[in-house]
């Protein structure tokens, strides 16, 4: 009897969570204006700033192949088809900032934080774009202020 109750009240909580989390992307569409377009990206220049000044957390979504191929230390790595379990991990007071190598992954993983009430945005330039932006004297002076 005990295991029908979990299993009822496991449903119960299942669908409730869906609920809130269909209303919460209900809710960011339903008042998505020009301004909202603006503010779900995020510049290789703004996040460079934005990491330094320790405002947003830059969330690496590519496959873990591709983490280890190309290693980034100051972002949390999470693989895209991890991020329904993973998600809790990241920080509920900052700014998320997700990335990829163009941007396609990224915005997939924007909605999906989007619709759990996370305040968050996406590399617009991948993370391809931010190599390019990071280029020599940049790369070292970056990595060097953010270890700080």
């Amino acid at each position: 009897m005990k295991t029908i109750q979990f299993l009822i009240l496991g449903f119960i909580f299942l669908n409730v969570a869906s609920v809130s989390a269909q209303t919460e992307l209900d809710n960011y569409l339903s008042n998505y204006t020009y301004e909202s377009r603006k503010e779900m990206k995020i510049s290789s220049e703004q996040i460079v700033q934005l990491l330094q000044d320790d405002e947003v957390v830059l969330v690496d979504i590519r496959f873990e192949e591709e983490q280890a191929a190309w290693q980034m230390d100051y972002a949390i790595k999470m693989p895209l088809s991890t991020l329904p379990q993973r998600y809790v991990e990241l920080p509920k007071d900052k700014r998320i900032v997700t990335a990829c190598p163009h941007k396609d992954r990224a915005i997939l993983a924007m909605m999906y934080l989007k619709s759990k009430g996370y305040e968050v945005a996406y590399l617009k330039d991948g993370l391809l774009g931010l190599a390019d932006h990071l280029r020599g004297d940049k790369a070292k002076n970056f990595i060097r202020n953010f270890k700080k």
